[in-house]
């Protein structure tokens, strides 16, 4: 549907005399007494490696495999690609490498190359490389050997033709970081269907790693994030990043957590590791860039530290076993929070950084429901106490509820539903202990749609979403999950995700959309309402500040409601914003071919008219009226 008839149906829709014979809900706001407030720091980032999230998505790297890993298939993504009568061959080698992290390396032999039939290797990238014309990208590898001259080019795929190029001197028997620049002209199309070629013109051998190029990136942090992706985020008004992530934060094994330490300083002392969905993380997603991440969105880091359980079920026991992984997570935080006179905090500074960041809340652990041993009981408190000891202004999140020990602030709570079983629990915490901890709902999403969620999904979390606003005394953080998707073949591990990108373009799906009006409105108080005589779908919040009222509604019916808003303790007058996000069908929704097919549509509305009219089916509104 053309954006223009969208619009001219949601005029229809919204007319108050559309369905005269229909029975109106009504909707009471008492505007002038507050329930409570909200929570400001509702709504926020979680991410970890899925889905190509990281590497070959937000980091901005386009070669993959820049440190030769390999499989029972050699060495993935890398290939000869010899011209002319060329020969060379390469193996791993895995005693030869530039650092103690980077141990091994490639070595190609040259054995038949000149000037016009050079040897070369080429990497293919993440389902292709990027380009767009009269832009520079930076690259640089490692390498010792006798080959002389490297020349490194972008070549169109589908032409033949480099459209980039640059040359290499110096290349000795020493190992040596080379750096280059890449310029496209002017005239290069922009799209992803290209390839990075290194070409050696005469005989002899030479070892690489670490090959490396890089678009412009996010506010030009070098080793930094792709631009598009990182302001889709922005777009979504977080207050906060839940780092590294859930299962990332524990590996499938001890050996394979997220072992910070291993992520910092230069590229070529980070050894990379395995992930938990089973491919080889970079590592160029260290800690600090993390932190990075947060402060170029302006919003805190919420730090997850690793408590000694790993998926496959490998546990530390408490007592001195756990010693070491207690003193790294009090490392870690001082590597976040202290100045340059403590330890950690010198080799933040060191590294770049000599402010501390901001931190309020650190998780200890992820899932550790999920550990059958019940061994969290017992590791918990080794954390709790040693950290509070220390570090007594930090608030302390536990990832299963805890019967003894130091009680924590938080408990993080997770939530993959289907729509219908999101509308049936909306009202899920409206009776929940108040004396207890708070809440952080640190994973949730409405798993329909594949590889990014669907207009039904949009429903189901915006529902989701009225019942946590409603109830954000207690509930003081919440994030989607997981965020991002590579759509190309092989790039999902997890259905129904938030934001779609390939190589070269990102989407957001109908419940990113959904995402962003309900945090854009966030509101600072809720004030007392009530609502009669509106169908089994349909859902609601409202949160108001000292100027606006905001109206949250979600018609997941088939059918329009008819609504009247009756707003007491405040009066209403000029003019009224609505946001409106429309389907047809449940099924209906955003592609990376088609990324714009459901976005919402912003309309003004005299605001007596706003507070009386029909909702669409299958929508979400956020009706902003003016407080007087």
């Amino acid at each position: 549907m053309h954006l223009f008839s969208r619009v001219a149906v949601l005029s229809a829709l919204t007319c108050a005399v559309a369905l005269p014979a229909q029975q109106a809900a009504t909707l009471m706001v008492q505007a002038d007494k507050s329930l409570h407030a909200v929570s400001p720091t509702l709504y926020g980032l979680m991410t970890e490696e899925i889905n190509y999230s990281y590497d070959g998505g937000l980091y901005a790297e386009m070669v993959r495999n820049r440190a030769f890993g390999r499989d029972w298939s050699g060495v993935k993504n890398w290939y000869l690609d010899n011209l002319g009568d060329a020969q060379a061959t390469m193996k791993l080698v895995t005693d030869d490498g530039p650092s103690d992290a980077l141990l091994g390396s490639l070595r190609v032999d040259v054995t038949a190359a000149t000037s016009t039939a050079p040897a070369a290797l080429r990497n293919d990238g993440w389902w292709g490389m990027a380009l767009k014309p009269g832009t520079t990208y930076a690259g640089s590898f490692y390498a010792r050997g006798d080959v002389g001259t490297v020349t490194v080019s972008l070549v169109n795929n589908n032409s033949g033709k480099t459209v980039a190029t640059a040359t290499v001197d110096g290349v000795t028997g020493d190992w040596k970081q080379h750096t280059f620049m890449l310029k496209t002209g002017d005239r290069v199309e922009a799209g992803s269907a290209n390839h990075l070629l290194l070409s050696f013109a005469k005989p002899g051998s030479i070892s690489l790693q670490l090959v490396s190029l890089f678009p412009p990136t996010y506010k030009g942090r070098a080793n930094g994030n792709r631009p598009d992706i990182m302001a889709m985020m922005a777009e979504m008004h977080p207050k906060f990043l839940r780092m590294p992530g859930g299962n990332y934060l524990e590996g499938d094994t001890v050996d394979e957590r997220f072992d910070w330490k291993a992520t910092l300083g230069p590229l070529v002392d980070r050894p990379t590791h395995r992930s938990p969905w089973n491919y080889q993380s970079t590592d160029g997603m260290g800690l600090l860039e993390f932190l990075e991440w947060t402060e170029d969105l302006k919003i805190d880091p919420v730090l997850a530290v690793y408590a000694g359980y790993s998926l496959k079920g490998t546990h530390i026991g408490p007592g001195a076993s756990m010693r070491p992984y207690v003193d790294e997570a009090l490392e870690e935080i001082e590597f976040v929070t202290g100045d340059a006179s403590t330890k950690w905090g010198a080799v933040r500074a060191k590294l770049g950084h000599p402010a501390p960041f901001p931190l309020t809340y650190v998780e200890i652990g992820n899932e550790d429901n999920l550990d059958r041993s019940g061994s969290y009981e017992a590791r918990w408190p080794q954390f709790a106490k040693a950290i509070r000891a220390k570090y007594p202004n930090l608030k302390l999140i536990a990832t299963a509820p805890v019967k003894h020990g130091p009680q924590p602030d938080v408990v993080d709570d997770h939530y993959y539903k289907r729509a219908e079983e999101f509308f049936s629990m909306v009202d899920h915490y409206d009776n929940a202990d108040r004396k207890g901890p708070k809440i952080f709902v640190g994973e949730w999403a409405t798993r329909e749609g594949a590889p990014t969620t669907n207009m039904g999904a949009a429903l189901g979390d915006a529902a989701w979403m009225t019942g946590m606003e409603r109830n954000s005394d207690l509930i003081v953080m919440a994030a989607y999950a997981p965020l991002f998707v590579n759509v190309n073949p092989g790039g999902m591990q997890w259905e129904s995700n938030l934001i779609g990108y390939d190589a070269a373009s990102s989407y957001g799906s109908p419940s990113f959309y959904a995402q962003s009006m309900f945090a854009e409105a966030l509101g600072t108080d809720v004030p007392t309402t009530s609502i009669t005589g509106a169908n089994k779908r349909f859902f609601y919040s409202v949160t108001r500040d000292a100027s606006k009222l905001y109206v949250k509604i979600v018609n997941a019916s088939t059918e329009p409601q008819l609504l009247d808003v009756k707003i007491d303790g405040a009066a209403v007058t000029g003019e009224a914003t609505l946001a409106t996000l429309h389907g047809n069908s449940r099924s209906e929704t955003n592609t990376i071919d088609d990324p714009k097919h459901i976005v919402p549509v912003t309309t003004k509305l005299r605001a007596a008219a706003a507070t009386h009219r029909t909702v669409a089916p299958l929508t979400v509104e956020v009706l902003t009226l003016p407080l007087k």
